[in-house]
């Protein structure tokens, strides 16, 4: 399943009929998934089915929840928005929250900086920086933490459409190379086909579908397993083809 090959390892995520509600408003309902360590899980949906409600209770941002739900090692956070303190240098905010001299703060957001190819700007003010290049400094920020599982809350929504493709690579390459697992939350099917080993499609609070994506890796958009794993997701979201030629009644012409 996963590029790491994680064997008999026990999951880095259990949940095991999770169940959240808001005001007596159900938003998420009997939730059973496992994450194998390694493992690249996308979740598409809908907006409003209850994806970066999950993600919060993975991370422990949310405990209203009711059901089992444990999750084994440290975990961090990837946002759509970069959320960086204008008022601290960019090896400052990788390394904000973390305690210790300031020489092993600064080695250690330098190492995680220089893995997302953003070594030579651990001094400048986050002003200064892309788009692009504020949200890899967000994930140099997850990445100096070790995380045995790294949430995605769609963090790459607020990119042009190359800058997008870049992170997808980044990111893509990280997993690859750190060993993580990782839950990356998004609207775009065509990512999640990209990126993920498994996808679950939520609908209304449940796990309406959740399959393996069998393209072998490096993905190729052209072959027939990534067509495959793309469509399946489309149809698990009312939408037999993008491309208009079974589209939902909604959209199609008058």
């Amino acid at each position: 399943m996963s590029a790491h090959q994680p064997g008999a390892a026990p999951p880095v995520a259990e949940l095991r009929g999770l169940r959240r509600a808001f005001e007596g408003r159900v938003v998420l309902q009997n939730i059973n998934l496992e994450i194998a360590p390694g493992e690249f899980l996308a979740i598409v949906g809908q907006s409003g089915c209850g994806k970066s409600t999950l993600l919060r209770a993975l991370g422990g941002l949310d405990r209203g929840w009711d059901g089992h739900l444990h999750v084994r090692g440290p975990v961090a956070f990837g946002f759509q928005d970069a959320r960086l303190l204008p008022w601290l240098r960019v090896w400052e905010n990788v390394t904000f929250g973390i305690t210790g001299p300031r020489g092993e703060r600064y080695r250690l957001a330098t190492q995680a900086l220089t893995a997302v190819g953003l070594a030579a700007h651990a001094e400048a003010w986050p002003g200064t920086l892309s788009g692009g290049e504020a949200q890899r400094v967000a994930l140099a920020r997850s990445l100096v933490r070790t995380p045995a599982l790294l949430l995605l809350d769609e963090p790459f929504g607020a990119l042009d459409a190359l800058t997008r493709l870049r992170m997808q690579a980044l990111v893509h390459n990280l997993w690859r190379d750190k060993g993580f697992a990782a839950v990356l939350v998004t609207h775009d099917v065509e990512e999640a086909a990209l990126l993920a080993d498994r996808i679950a499609v939520l609908d209304r609070g449940r796990i309406a579908d959740l399959y393996t994506v069998e393209a072998a890796r490096p993905r190729r958009r052209t072959d027939a397993s990534f067509e495959a794993a793309r469509q399946r997701a489309l149809r698990g979201l009312g939408i037999e083809d993008i491309d208009g030629a079974h589209a939902p009644p909604e959209l199609s012409p008058a």
